[in-house]
């Protein structure tokens, strides 16, 4: 028998879970290449195939490919 998932409750303190499901909304599927990241100017989580590296503030970041605006017009089209 399976069992029932737990359901996840705050204390009253607000502070610790009573119970909370285990994992994680962003798992990857098993290889690097389908995990996903954020966007380091709009935060959205992506895969990492809509990404791209670009220089910024000296160091190497990843952004969305070919911008946040053109990436999120094309994803909303579908």
């Amino acid at each position: 028998m399976a069992k029932t998932p737990p359901k996840t409750t705050v204390s009253s303190e607000g502070l610790r879970y009573h119970s909370k499901v285990p994992g994680s909304p962003f798992v990857a599927t098993g290889h690097f290449g389908a995990a996903t990241m954020s966007c380091f100017l709009c935060g959205k989580h992506r895969p990492r195939a809509q990404l791209k590296s670009r220089k910024l503030m000296g160091k190497t970041h990843f952004v969305c490919a070919p911008s946040c605006k053109e990436l999120e017009a094309t994803l909303t089209a579908r």
